[in-house]
């Protein structure tokens, strides 16, 4: 088992991406808790495309396409 693996695909880096975006923002604008340092974990995992929890699964988002290289 290799936790730095690349095992999120290109949907679920975007998805992370802009629910990150949105949970940080919340703290600043109204959300005075937490809660943003999940938004900062999911940034971090979508841009690096390395989730440790989903090597520990054994989950891989990439597509086929994705895992042998061609996009």
């Amino acid at each position: 088992m290799n936790l730095l693996k690349n095992n999120v695909g290109k949907i679920d880096r975007i998805i992370r991406i802009v629910v990150g975006i949105i949970l940080v923002g919340n703290v600043f604008y109204a959300l005075q808790n937490p809660i943003g340092w999940l938004g900062v974990i999911l940034i971090v995992t979508g841009i690096a495309g390395i989730c440790p929890l989903y090597s520990i699964l054994g989950i891989n988002t990439k597509s086929a396409a994705e895992k042998i290289g061609l996009k």
